[in-house]
């Protein structure tokens, strides 16, 4: 068992004994969907995108995600009083740049968010990424057309640019913090013919990010549960509806134990 393994295994222990809550404003594709996923998990979601509430719901968080999917003015402004209350309370807060690259609508938002709130975790694709690092990305809508270690020296470019952690999902998962980076090939290709499995990854993100404050060993310990489930999922079926109901019951199932023995997580080079 590595070090890395028995440190995830006590945080998944740690989000299941405190149940922090997690305030989403996030994209109404995958709303309901995230939710599921934080109560299988054992956290405690809440979604509240309005601006008149959105701050004073913040302040009461373990943790904050804000997901540009599906961008309007008012959930700007709703995402931007959330993250500035977070920032001035020291929660964390994860950032899904959904799209960031494919409109400039999307990719300012994403750099303004980054400008105005102090980001704990930048969770995106490659392509997301590489927009946000270098202007550049070749996103296809919201998906992306770059894998993750393609990526991987544009996101210690932005950690170290944002004093933030950057993890790029992907076939393997790259997280850095600028100094460090981890590698994670836990998870199944199934994961990505679901709707939302890169926002239902960033909301499991925030999760752990309650519980730890090492915003690298979060987000990594995070995506090695995350991939962990998957593969549980993937064991009893492979079409992919009746994948995503199975990945919800997976991470529920998923036990410390099965981190212990299962994680894929190792340390690499810088690029």
């Amino acid at each position: 068992m590595s070090d890395h393994a028995a440190r995830f295994a006590r945080l998944l222990a740690l989000v299941r004994e405190r149940r922090p809550l997690v305030h989403s404003i996030t994209n109404y594709v995958v709303m309901h969907y995230t939710a599921n996923a934080l109560l299988s998990l054992g956290a405690s979601p809440v979604m509240a995108h309005a601006v008149e509430e959105a701050a004073e719901m913040a302040s009461l968080a373990g943790a904050l995600v804000l997901n540009i999917g599906t961008l309007s003015p008012p959930w700007i402004d709703g995402m931007l009083a959330a993250g500035k209350t977070a920032t001035a309370r020291g929660i964390p807060i994860v950032l899904d740049p959904v799209g960031a690259g494919a409109t400039a609508f999307r990719t300012e938002t994403a750099r303004r968010l980054l400008r105005e709130c102090r980001v704990s975790v930048l969770r995106g694709n490659g392509s997301e990424i590489l927009a946000l690092a270098t202007g550049t990305g070749g996103t296809r809508g919201v998906d992306s057309s770059r894998g993750a270690k393609e990526a991987a020296a544009a996101a210690v470019t932005l950690a170290r640019a944002g004093s933030m952690t950057v993890a790029v999902t992907g076939a393997v998962d790259v997280v850095t913090d600028g100094s460090r980076l981890l590698e994670v090939a836990n998870g199944h290709p199934l994961m990505g013919r679901i709707t939302g499995s890169g926002c239902t990854a960033s909301a499991v993100v925030g999760a752990f990010c309650a519980v730890c404050p090492s915003a690298l060993d979060a987000a990594a310990g995070a995506l090695t549960v995350f991939g962990l489930a998957g593969e549980r999922a993937a064991r009893g079926t492979d079409l992919p509806g009746s994948f995503a109901v199975a990945l919800l019951d997976a991470l529920c199932a998923v036990t410390p134990d099965a981190v212990r023995t299962g994680a894929a997580c190792r340390e690499r080079a810088l690029p």
